[in-house]
């Protein structure tokens, strides 16, 4: 569902005409071979597209401001393989609105102690070039990324693929909607915020519609179209069918007619991301479970209880993610359920009503139906599984005053000790960093909400880029969090976006 082929990136090389031609010709060639080698890394997913090197203020603002009119374009990479005199480049960084990677790099990788000459010297000015370009993006307060390497370093290649990736989400957020079925669930802060500051801010669109055009859609599919997505179901996941085949076969099919219906619903409303809520559900005979998870699976972001915002989150995952998602590896709207608080065994257990995304899964999911609880509704199909082990993150998306601040904490899921037979529905358990008790400190200091967008392909790093591209406050909990730097760290950060506001 996800192709980030669509997006492109250009690389833009900065000179100047004092050089002569011999030299200006030797920079092109030079940039163009960069090019060709980025294009070849595996961890690179989009084509990266080299410009004519930029030597006058003219060309540079034309460049840039082409950047922005062109759809494909989703941010630029900056080289200064020479010396590309700074206020070369105020009139078109001021009217660029994309994100900027700026690498520091040069053409040979070792010095040419028994060769060079001065002509070496003039070629080759990266060193003393980049932090030319450095001081005016720094002067003029301009988001972006830098990335220090030789341009044939997997190392290198794979930083700029995650910077990519970010840069790709954050094209996809400036045309994301959002379909909120009804509004959040009644009385609950954390779900609830400012749609028109996140338009303004992300892109994101948060339409609402009502729980009844999402039943006009289901009253339309056919029995046929529910028995053929059946099979599917047959093939891809285990049915546990218990006693009553017929009643279980009702219930999933139940699920089938919901998932055909919100697949026409959302591509007929050009949406990647919805949002239900169990208060809301007048017509509907279940909450959305077994849809829900598979819709997940697809690329679509999903948040419950009307948490538009999270749901946005996922979706920026699964952006970020797009063709790395094998194996038990992915990404899922997740929530915080219960603790472990044995000393020195502190452990968070994440999971959810119904729908959390099977990529995580670590064997094959069953379809399940029982009741759900809470809603009062008929007992939903889901799919249950518990998740991959390994190293992940868990974050979030929140409303500060005026503002957002993105909230992410490093976490390995661990294989659960015993089983939970009595608990039919995805499970997660995790040790978050550095530890539970510090962790859930920081988080709640935070404001961090009690659903998040779980990966275990993401990196803080890949995070941190999204949230500087987007311009939002950004704190990561990891193995070095300590309470009393992190209080400083919200008090600092408060007082800095406070006054950028």
């Amino acid at each position: 569902m996800i192709d980030l082929s669509s997006y492109e990136f250009w690389f833009l090389t900065g000179s100047q005409d004092l050089y002569g031609e011999e030299t200006l010709k030797q920079v092109a060639i030079d940039s163009k071979k960069i090019v060709e080698e980025l294009n070849k890394s595996s961890d690179i997913a989009c084509k990266i597209v080299w410009k004519e090197t930029l030597l006058t203020p003219e060309s540079i603002h034309k460049t840039l401001e082409e950047a922005n009119a062109d759809d494909r374009c989703a941010g630029v990479i900056c080289w200064m393989h020479t010396f590309s005199p700074a206020k070369m480049w105020i009139a078109g960084l001021n009217a660029y609105k994309k994100p900027l990677l700026q690498l520091n790099t040069q053409f040979n990788v070792k010095i040419p102690y028994s060769t060079m000459d001065m002509d070496f010297m003039n070629l080759n000015q990266s060193a003393h070039g980049d932090r030319e370009f450095g001081y005016i993006t720094a002067r003029m307060d301009i988001p972006r990324k830098v990335i220090v390497g030789h341009w044939s370093s997997s190392r290198t290649q794979k930083r700029i693929g995650d910077w990519i990736r970010a840069a790709c989400a954050v094209a996809d957020g400036k045309t994301l909607r959002i379909v909120r079925f009804g509004d959040n669930m009644r009385e609950v802060a954390v779900t609830d915020g400012d749609k028109v500051g996140a338009m303004m801010k992300f892109g994101w669109s948060v339409p609402y519609y009502g729980i009844g055009d999402l039943v006009e859609y289901m009253n339309k599919v056919t029995d046929k179209e529910i028995n053929d997505l059946i099979e599917v179901y047959n093939k891809e996941y285990e049915i546990v069918w218990g006693d009553d085949k017929e009643f279980t076969l009702e219930h999933i099919k139940e699920q089938a007619k919901i998932e055909i219906a919100l697949r026409r619903f959302l591509k007929d409303n050009n949406a990647n991301a919805l949002c239900t809520n169990f208060q809301d559900l007048h017509g509907m005979k279940q909450l959305p479970g077994l849809a829900i998870q598979r819709l997940l699976a697809d690329g679509y972001g999903f948040g419950a209880e009307g948490d538009w915002k999270t749901a946005a989150m996922v979706r920026t995952f699964k952006v970020m993610t797009a063709g790395l998602v094998e194996n038990g590896k992915g990404n899922a709207f997740m929530e915080d359920y219960t603790y472990n608080l044995e000393d020195d065994n502190g452990l968070n257990l994440g999971s959810h009503m119904l729908e959390v995304d099977p990529q995580v899964a670590v064997s094959k999911p069953k379809i399940e139906v029982h009741p759900l609880g809470i809603g009062g509704k008929e007992d939903p199909a889901r799919l249950v599984f518990n998740a991959a082990k390994g190293k992940a993150l868990v974050s979030a998306v929140v409303n500060m005053e005026g503002r957002f601040r993105c909230v992410v904490n490093e976490i390995e899921v661990v294989e659960p000790a015993e089983d939970f037979p009595k608990l039919p529905v995805a499970r997660m358990l995790w040790k978050p960093f550095p530890n539970l008790e510090t962790s859930a400190e920081a988080w709640i200091l935070a404001g961090g909400g009690h659903h998040t967008a779980f990966s275990n392909i993401i990196t803080s790093d890949m995070i941190r880029d999204w949230a500087e591209m987007v311009g939002i406050e950004c704190v990561v909990i990891d193995e070095c969090t300590k309470i009393p730097s992190f209080r400083n760290e919200l008090r600092w950060n408060d007082a800095y976006w406070t006054g950028r506001k």
